[in-house]
Protein backbone atom coordinates (compact mmCIF):
# COMPACT_ATOMS: atom_id res chain seq x y z
CA UNK A 1 0.00 0.00 0.00
CA UNK A 2 1.53 3.47 -0.66
CA UNK A 3 -0.32 6.82 -0.52
CA UNK A 4 0.99 10.09 -0.86
CA UNK A 5 2.89 10.41 2.72
CA UNK A 6 4.14 7.41 4.46
CA UNK A 7 1.36 8.15 7.13
CA UNK A 8 -1.33 8.28 5.10
CA UNK A 9 -0.11 4.90 3.74
CA UNK A 10 0.84 3.63 7.23
CA UNK A 11 -2.85 3.98 8.27
CA UNK A 12 -4.20 2.62 4.84
CA UNK A 13 -2.01 -0.36 5.43
CA UNK A 14 -3.17 -1.02 9.35
CA UNK A 15 -6.74 -0.59 8.42
CA UNK A 16 -6.63 -3.37 5.59
CA UNK A 17 -3.66 -6.05 6.65
CA UNK A 18 -1.81 -4.83 4.07
CA UNK A 19 2.29 -3.01 4.04
CA UNK A 20 3.11 0.34 3.82
CA UNK A 21 5.89 0.89 1.22
CA UNK A 22 6.34 3.97 -1.44
CA UNK A 23 5.05 3.38 -5.07
CA UNK A 24 8.37 1.51 -6.38
CA UNK A 25 8.20 -0.99 -3.13
CA UNK A 26 4.22 -1.46 -4.32
CA UNK A 27 5.04 -2.17 -8.11
CA UNK A 28 8.33 -4.07 -6.99
CA UNK A 29 6.29 -6.45 -4.37
CA UNK A 30 3.08 -7.02 -6.68
CA UNK A 31 1.62 -8.65 -9.31
CA UNK A 32 -1.42 -6.81 -10.02
CA UNK A 33 -0.96 -2.66 -9.34
CA UNK A 34 -4.20 -0.26 -9.11
CA UNK A 35 -4.04 2.91 -9.05
CA UNK A 36 -6.21 5.18 -7.60
CA UNK A 37 -5.21 8.50 -7.73
CA UNK A 38 -7.20 11.76 -9.30
CA UNK A 39 -7.10 11.50 -12.69
CA UNK A 40 -4.80 13.85 -13.88
CA UNK A 41 -1.59 12.41 -11.69
CA UNK A 42 -2.71 8.89 -13.33
CA UNK A 43 -0.15 9.48 -16.09
CA UNK A 44 2.34 11.15 -13.88
CA UNK A 45 2.32 8.40 -11.38
CA UNK A 46 2.39 5.94 -13.63
CA UNK A 47 5.91 7.69 -14.92
CA UNK A 48 7.21 7.86 -12.01
CA UNK A 49 6.98 3.91 -11.31
CA UNK A 50 9.79 1.08 -13.10
CA UNK A 51 7.36 -1.56 -14.38
CA UNK A 52 8.20 -5.13 -15.43
CA UNK A 53 6.74 -7.52 -18.68
CA UNK A 54 3.60 -8.88 -17.43
CA UNK A 55 3.14 -7.04 -14.64
CA UNK A 56 -0.75 -5.67 -14.39
CA UNK A 57 -1.23 -2.08 -13.89
CA UNK A 58 -5.16 -0.86 -13.76
CA UNK A 59 -6.33 2.43 -12.78
CA UNK A 60 -9.50 3.55 -11.31
CA UNK A 61 -10.49 6.43 -13.26
CA UNK A 62 -13.88 6.56 -14.86
CA UNK A 63 -13.62 9.16 -17.60
CA UNK A 64 -9.95 8.33 -18.09
CA UNK A 65 -8.84 5.68 -20.69
CA UNK A 66 -5.77 2.72 -20.78
CA UNK A 67 -3.46 5.53 -22.63
CA UNK A 68 -3.19 6.77 -18.79
CA UNK A 69 -1.31 4.39 -18.48
CA UNK A 70 0.97 4.05 -21.89
CA UNK A 71 4.02 4.30 -19.68
CA UNK A 72 3.77 1.54 -18.19
CA UNK A 73 2.74 -0.38 -21.19
CA UNK A 74 6.06 0.84 -23.29
CA UNK A 75 7.74 -1.07 -20.19
CA UNK A 76 6.21 -4.15 -21.38
CA UNK A 77 3.13 -4.40 -18.83
CA UNK A 78 -0.26 -4.77 -19.41
CA UNK A 79 -3.06 -2.23 -18.26
CA UNK A 80 -6.83 -1.77 -17.54
CA UNK A 81 -9.21 0.41 -15.74
CA UNK A 82 -11.50 -1.01 -13.09
CA UNK A 83 -14.15 2.05 -11.70
CA UNK A 84 -16.91 1.08 -9.25
CA UNK A 85 -20.17 2.76 -10.09
CA UNK A 86 -20.26 3.76 -6.65
CA UNK A 87 -20.52 7.02 -4.33
CA UNK A 88 -17.76 6.91 -1.48
CA UNK A 89 -19.07 9.00 1.02
CA UNK A 90 -16.21 9.08 2.78
CA UNK A 91 -18.09 7.03 5.76
CA UNK A 92 -16.78 4.00 7.61
CA UNK A 93 -19.37 1.35 5.93
CA UNK A 94 -18.46 2.24 2.68
CA UNK A 95 -16.74 -1.00 1.99
CA UNK A 96 -19.83 -3.02 3.04
CA UNK A 97 -22.10 -0.78 1.07
CA UNK A 98 -20.03 -1.40 -2.17
CA UNK A 99 -21.62 -4.95 -2.59
CA UNK A 100 -24.22 -4.86 -5.28
CA UNK A 101 -22.97 -2.06 -7.29
CA UNK A 102 -21.35 -1.93 -11.16
CA UNK A 103 -17.67 -2.32 -12.00
CA UNK A 104 -16.91 -0.73 -15.68
CA UNK A 105 -13.54 -2.92 -16.39
CA UNK A 106 -11.66 -2.20 -19.89
CA UNK A 107 -9.13 -5.26 -20.21
CA UNK A 108 -7.57 -7.88 -22.51
CA UNK A 109 -7.70 -11.15 -22.64
CA UNK A 110 -7.01 -13.41 -19.35
CA UNK A 111 -6.92 -10.05 -17.05
CA UNK A 112 -10.87 -8.86 -18.24
CA UNK A 113 -11.84 -12.26 -17.15
CA UNK A 114 -9.71 -11.99 -14.00
CA UNK A 115 -10.99 -8.30 -13.05
CA UNK A 116 -14.62 -9.55 -13.93
CA UNK A 117 -14.05 -12.30 -11.44
CA UNK A 118 -12.75 -9.73 -8.75
CA UNK A 119 -15.77 -7.63 -9.39
CA UNK A 120 -18.04 -10.44 -8.83
CA UNK A 121 -16.03 -11.38 -5.44
CA UNK A 122 -16.71 -8.09 -4.01
CA UNK A 123 -20.43 -9.03 -4.47
CA UNK A 124 -20.49 -6.41 -7.68
CA UNK A 125 -21.57 -6.88 -11.14
CA UNK A 126 -19.23 -6.38 -14.14
CA UNK A 127 -19.67 -4.01 -17.03
CA UNK A 128 -18.06 -3.88 -19.90
CA UNK A 129 -17.38 -0.28 -21.37
CA UNK A 130 -15.87 0.30 -25.31
CA UNK A 131 -12.81 1.54 -25.98
CA UNK A 132 -12.72 5.40 -26.58
CA UNK A 133 -16.09 5.73 -24.99
CA UNK A 134 -15.00 6.46 -21.32
CA UNK A 135 -15.76 10.39 -21.15
CA UNK A 136 -19.61 9.33 -22.10
CA UNK A 137 -20.10 6.33 -19.77
CA UNK A 138 -18.71 8.84 -16.97
CA UNK A 139 -20.79 11.07 -17.84
CA UNK A 140 -24.10 9.40 -17.57
CA UNK A 141 -22.65 8.05 -13.97
CA UNK A 142 -22.52 11.83 -13.14
CA UNK A 143 -26.21 11.89 -13.61
CA UNK A 144 -27.30 8.92 -11.55
CA UNK A 145 -25.16 10.43 -9.05
CA UNK A 146 -23.46 13.91 -8.75
CA UNK A 147 -26.18 15.60 -11.30
CA UNK A 148 -29.24 14.23 -8.93
CA UNK A 149 -28.03 15.83 -6.11
CA UNK A 150 -27.94 18.81 -8.36
CA UNK A 151 -31.95 18.20 -9.33
CA UNK A 152 -32.08 17.94 -5.54
CA UNK A 153 -30.72 21.58 -5.24
CA UNK A 154 -33.04 23.05 -7.45
CA UNK A 155 -36.36 21.28 -5.99
CA UNK A 156 -34.89 22.72 -2.22
CA UNK A 157 -34.35 26.23 -3.74
CA UNK A 158 -38.11 26.52 -5.59
CA UNK A 159 -39.57 25.39 -2.63
CA UNK A 160 -37.59 27.29 -0.64
CA UNK A 161 -38.71 30.71 -3.08
CA UNK A 162 -42.34 29.39 -2.36
CA UNK A 163 -41.53 30.22 1.36
CA UNK A 164 -40.92 27.17 2.84
CA UNK A 165 -38.12 26.61 5.10
CA UNK A 166 -34.68 25.36 3.67
CA UNK A 167 -34.16 22.75 5.85
CA UNK A 168 -37.97 21.51 5.91
CA UNK A 169 -37.76 21.57 2.33
CA UNK A 170 -34.56 19.14 2.33
CA UNK A 171 -36.67 17.04 4.57
CA UNK A 172 -39.49 17.19 2.48
CA UNK A 173 -37.60 15.68 -0.82
CA UNK A 174 -36.63 12.02 1.35
CA UNK A 175 -39.75 10.32 0.68
CA UNK A 176 -40.29 11.64 -2.90
CA UNK A 177 -37.05 10.33 -3.72
CA UNK A 178 -37.13 7.05 -2.07
CA UNK A 179 -41.05 6.39 -3.75
CA UNK A 180 -39.41 7.61 -6.85
CA UNK A 181 -36.98 5.06 -6.73
CA UNK A 182 -39.22 2.01 -5.17
CA UNK A 183 -41.21 2.72 -8.51
CA UNK A 184 -38.26 2.75 -11.41
CA UNK A 185 -36.75 -0.43 -9.67
CA UNK A 186 -40.38 -1.99 -9.87
CA UNK A 187 -41.41 -0.65 -13.49
CA UNK A 188 -38.27 0.78 -15.21
CA UNK A 189 -37.63 4.52 -15.71
CA UNK A 190 -39.98 4.92 -18.15
CA UNK A 191 -42.93 2.89 -16.31
CA UNK A 192 -41.94 4.95 -13.00
CA UNK A 193 -42.38 8.47 -15.04
CA UNK A 194 -45.07 11.11 -12.78
CA UNK A 195 -45.79 14.54 -13.19
CA UNK A 196 -47.70 16.19 -15.89
CA UNK A 197 -46.10 15.00 -18.68
CA UNK A 198 -47.18 11.68 -18.05
CA UNK A 199 -50.50 13.16 -17.45
CA UNK A 200 -50.23 15.18 -20.49
CA UNK A 201 -51.37 18.34 -18.26
CA UNK A 202 -50.01 20.75 -20.16
CA UNK A 203 -51.89 23.87 -18.42
CA UNK A 204 -49.61 22.69 -15.17
CA UNK A 205 -46.62 23.22 -17.12
CA UNK A 206 -47.42 26.45 -18.38
CA UNK A 207 -48.07 27.56 -15.55
CA UNK A 208 -44.83 25.91 -13.75
CA UNK A 209 -42.57 27.91 -16.88
CA UNK A 210 -44.60 30.90 -16.02
CA UNK A 211 -43.52 30.92 -11.81
CA UNK A 212 -40.01 29.92 -12.99
CA UNK A 213 -39.78 32.74 -15.54
CA UNK A 214 -40.82 35.47 -12.79
CA UNK A 215 -37.80 34.08 -10.40
CA UNK A 216 -35.39 34.57 -12.93
CA UNK A 217 -31.92 33.51 -13.61
CA UNK A 218 -31.87 29.91 -15.13
CA UNK A 219 -34.81 28.46 -13.36
CA UNK A 220 -36.98 27.65 -16.84
CA UNK A 221 -34.23 26.78 -19.26
CA UNK A 222 -33.48 23.93 -16.59
CA UNK A 223 -36.88 23.02 -16.47
CA UNK A 224 -37.70 22.80 -20.56
CA UNK A 225 -34.60 20.77 -20.72
CA UNK A 226 -35.78 18.26 -18.59
CA UNK A 227 -38.96 17.86 -19.60
CA UNK A 228 -37.99 17.27 -22.96
CA UNK A 229 -36.20 13.93 -21.13
CA UNK A 230 -39.56 13.69 -19.40
CA UNK A 231 -41.03 13.59 -23.13
CA UNK A 232 -38.55 10.87 -24.76
CA UNK A 233 -39.67 8.86 -21.19
CA UNK A 234 -43.03 9.22 -21.91
CA UNK A 235 -42.95 8.20 -25.68
CA UNK A 236 -40.74 5.33 -25.20
CA UNK A 237 -43.77 3.93 -22.38
CA UNK A 238 -46.55 5.13 -25.36
CA UNK A 239 -48.55 7.23 -23.02
CA UNK A 240 -50.25 9.43 -23.17
CA UNK A 241 -50.47 9.60 -27.12
CA UNK A 242 -48.44 10.72 -29.38
CA UNK A 243 -50.76 13.77 -30.32
CA UNK A 244 -50.41 15.06 -26.89
CA UNK A 245 -46.83 14.39 -26.28
CA UNK A 246 -46.31 17.12 -29.91
CA UNK A 247 -48.80 19.28 -28.12
CA UNK A 248 -46.61 19.67 -24.97
CA UNK A 249 -43.25 19.82 -27.10
CA UNK A 250 -44.79 22.90 -28.93
CA UNK A 251 -45.67 24.44 -25.45
CA UNK A 252 -42.60 24.09 -24.35
CA UNK A 253 -40.82 25.10 -27.61
CA UNK A 254 -42.50 28.60 -27.17
CA UNK A 255 -40.74 29.18 -23.93
CA UNK A 256 -37.24 29.49 -26.04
Amino acid sequence: MASRTHANAAWLAQATGARALDAQGVADAADWVFITVPDDAIARVTASVRWRPGQLVVHCSGAGERDLLDAARQAGADTASFHPLFLFAGLPDDAERLGGASIAIEADAPHDAALANLAQRLGCTPLKVRPGQRALYHAGANYAASFLLCALHEAATLWQAAGINRDAAVEAMWPLVDGTLAAARARGLAGALAGPVSRGDGGVIDKHLQALDALGADHATLYTALTRRALALATERGSPSADVLADLAKRIDRTQ
